[in-house]
């Protein structure tokens, strides 16, 4: 009898947090029957403009009861506390927050804030969640600009408002800002939401599931076989892409970037959705999708983001000094160009 095997077809996300068509699926593939007692119990739902999928591997029949609700209570408390879309989210909440005034924010966001502010210092400014309003002026916010190529002096003239060094952190969950920005915390949200619901999870006493929320993932122990997970990285396309590489893992988090859906072509230029934030205007190098390894799915889904400002070049030469797991795919003129750092070579021998 053949054993089963669950692989993940992981895809590229390229956008915000609510623009639901933007979001990527962890779809599993259960190919046949096992001798194993484990099973895999699974329940989906929708959050953050997205969906989310669970899937745990136990031996029990079915999953107690109060787990599922437990998990949307859970998503539905961050998606209030996160989303730029709910008028009364604790981050509108903060974004209105007058230049001086402080505030208390819950924990969670509190976390986010200062798990943001870390991969901002590491990635010399390239992640930057203030970023909003130079993605508006470009024509990539939720308005429709008319692919219109703004000024060098309305570029400027928005700089200012870029900054997350102009946010404070502060004892006991309190924050205050030192200028007049607003945050979108779309390149990191969903990985933190991934990796709370992993914590409920264990809470509960599993030790073995994926959790996916909008593409990214955070993984504990081992599929139903026993082995660890078995993760597809796509091949960048505008439609269904094909298998790239797989990769095994386990107790991990996981989150890839893309940038060759979303973008506009004027006057023979082409201009990506990515903004890099130090220089307020589009990325102009080749990296088409860059997927990342790190112990939570938050910091992965970061970092992530960062490493699609950076470029290949730059990203290999940090993701060398701090030995993070990165596999990237350049666009060429016959297609993709993939490498990776060192720390991510482990990952692909274990899943051959």
């Amino acid at each position: 009898m053949t054993s089963a095997v669950n692989t993940v077809n992981y895809r590229t996300r390229t956008g915000p947090l609510s623009a639901s068509f933007l979001f990527l699926l962890a779809c599993l593939y259960l190919l046949s029957a096992c001798t194993r007692k484990d099973i895999d119990l699974s329940f989906a739902g929708q959050t953050m403009g997205t969906s989310y999928h669970i899937t745990v591997v136990t031996d029990a029949g079915r999953f107690p009861d109060g787990v599922e609700g437990a998990v949307a209570e859970l998503l539905g408390q961050l998606d209030q506390s996160m989303s730029t879309y709910k008028p009364d989210s604790e981050l509108n909440n903060l974004n209105r927050l007058a230049v001086g005034k402080e505030i208390t924010i819950s924990a969670d966001l509190w976390q986010v804030l200062q798990g943001a502010q870390h991969i901002h210092a590491l990635s010399l400014g390239a992640f930057d969640p203030t970023v909003g309003p130079l993605v508006d002026l470009w024509g990539f916010g939720p308005e429709d600009t008319g692919d219109k190529v703004p000024s060098e002096v309305e570029i400027n003239a928005l700089m200012p408002r870029v900054d997350l060094g102009q946010l404070r952190l502060g004892s006991d969950n309190k924050v205050s800002k030192l200028a007049e920005i607003e945050l979108d915390l779309s390149a990191i949200a969903k990985g933190y939401a991934a990796q709370q619901v992993a914590a409920l999870l264990k809470a509960w006493g599993f030790g073995n599931f994926l959790v996916e929320v909008g593409g990214e993932l955070q993984l504990a122990g081992h599929n139903r076989k026993g082995t660890p997970w078995r993760i597809a990285i796509e091949v960048p396309s505008l439609v269904q892409g094909g298998i790239e590489k797989v990769i095994a893992v386990s107790n991990i988090g996981i989150a890839t970037s893309g940038d060759y859906r979303n973008y506009f072509e004027r006057e023979g230029v082409r201009y990506s959705h990515t903004i890099d934030p130090r220089s307020g205007k589009p990325i102009i190098h080749n990296l088409a999708s860059v997927t990342v390894l790190a112990d939570t799915a938050g910091v992965a889904d970061a970092l992530a983001t960062a490493f699609m400002v950076l470029g290949a070049d730059k990203t290999l030469e940090l993701a060398g000094q701090r030995d993070i797991p990165v596999y990237l795919l350049v666009k060429t003129a016959d297609g993709f160009q993939a490498s990776y750092s060192d720390a991510f070579k482990p990952y692909l021998d274990g899943a051959e």
